[in-house]
């Protein structure tokens, strides 16, 4: 950090960029509370595969993130972090507007199907699932602008990861209010079969509103680049980005991280359907608040290393994520989420430390991992199909932890720096 960087106001820029991880946080938790309803709404005619098509939601979101990677930091050098922050919105825009053409299509047309075999699809799902993954890409292209921001951004008082865990309370208020927002303003409440397809539109529309609104806040706002932390335009890179192992071990580490993440928040609530909880939203709730608490938190530890965070929440992780397989409990499942919180601060700090000008293509590299979130919960929905139930599927997740704990232990360790 150059004096000239600490002397700049990035108070204003800092408050934006945490609201915008709420965007981020509110967004991508809405998207994977669809596929409950959606599940009873689109997918009655696909037979013994609704788990697995469920979680293609999900999947197509976190699909985005290691394409859409580079597409962000490429955008930083070329644009800067603003001129970024701007084309990402109004790709989300865009996204949102499939979103509510999906709901659309399928009521006009409600004939309109796609048949694989025994297997019927309405078309509108197939609508949904392009306007998942175009939000996905325009949240990974925030993300890719917001964490080494937040990093290299000085703000008196604080540290880079204490910096990233107030971002990361925002975006898990936004999580915690996203699955009351599905079932209780989206759906109104309503039980899971009586879900209509035509609810959706009202709330998408009003959401790109929203969206354009910050669009036009952001530009009259001051957001000045922070030297050091990009290549410019044309600049040359002399090494390879991947060249630095604890970089390359870390977008690993994500993909675990982001993977479990999601398996949790995303399949909870279908566990919680297998067992007939009466409301299975709460479960996805208390995992989203365990998070946010836990956030709230970190963003206090002002003295706490990340390696040291990272080695403790992955081990409590762990612990619970077993006992609640041994007693088949989805409550033990919820607590997680306090140990989850502070995870994607740490590793992020942990795997851009000492690449100044390599920092932001490192984001947009570190984005790759986050498919994680796409495969890991496809590939329990499968596993969940194949042995009748989501209890022992949740093996996925001890793997993940005990892999972010080899990361925090030794692969996070600093072998080759920038200079």
């Amino acid at each position: 950090m150059t004096q000239q960087s600490k002397q700049t106001n990035y108070v204003g820029p800092f408050i934006t960029l945490v609201f915008l991880f709420f965007i981020v946080g509110f967004l991508t938790t809405a998207n994977t509370q669809f596929q409950g309803p959606l599940k009873e709404a689109f997918l009655e005619g696909v037979g013994d595969f609704k788990n697995t098509f469920a979680t293609l939601i999900t999947f197509s979101w976190f699909l985005a993130y290691p394409i859409f990677g580079g597409v962000g930091s490429a955008w930083i050098s070329k644009y800067g972090y603003k001129g970024t922050l701007i084309r990402a919105l109004f790709i989300m825009i865009l996204g949102l507007g499939f979103f509510f053409l999906s709901s659309w299509f399928t009521v006009q047309y409600p004939d309109a199907n796609i048949h694989f075999g025994s297997i019927v699809v309405p078309f509108g799902f197939f609508i949904f699932l392009l306007g998942s993954f175009v939000v996905g890409g325009a949240a990974t292209i925030l993300q890719v602008v917001i964490n080494p921001y937040l990093t290299a951004c000085y703000v008196k008082g604080t540290q880079p990861v204490q910096r990233l865990a107030i971002g990361g309370s925002a975006n898990s208020v936004g999580t915690t209010i996203a699955p009351f927002f599905v079932t209780g303003i989206v759906f109104g409440g309503l039980a899971m079969e009586d879900i209509q397809v035509s609810q959706l539109m009202t709330p998408f529309f009003s959401l790109m509103v929203i969206v354009l609104l910050i669009v036009g806040v952001l530009f009259k706002l001051s957001m000045p680049d922070i030297e050091g932390t990009k290549a410019e335009a044309g600049e040359k890179l002399e090494k390879s980005v991947w060249s630095f192992s604890h970089l390359t071990l870390g977008v690993i580490a994500i993909f675990f991280y982001v993977g479990v993440e999601v398996c949790i928040g995303a399949n909870i609530n279908l566990y919680a359907i297998e067992q007939q909880f009466a409301s299975p939203a709460l479960l996805a709730t208390l995992y989203w608040g365990g998070m946010l608490i836990g956030r709230l938190v970190g963003s206090s530890l002002r003295t706490v290393p990340p390696r040291v965070q990272l080695v403790t929440t992955t081990v409590s992780a762990t612990v619970l994520t077993l006992l609640a397989i041994g007693l088949n409990n989805p409550w033990l499942l919820a607590g997680v989420g306090l140990f989850h919180s502070i995870m994607w601060g740490a590793i992020f700090t942990l795997s851009v430390a000492k690449l100044g000008k390599y920092t932001s293509v490192a984001s947009g590299v570190f984005m790759i991992g986050v498919v994680g979130g796409a495969i890991l919960p496809l590939v329990q929905g499968m596993f969940a199909d194949a042995m009748s139930g989501w209890r022992w599927s949740w093996f996925i997740v001890i793997f993940g932890e005990l892999f972010m704990l080899y990361y925090a232990l030794v692969g996070s360790r600093v072998r080759q720096t920038a200079e």
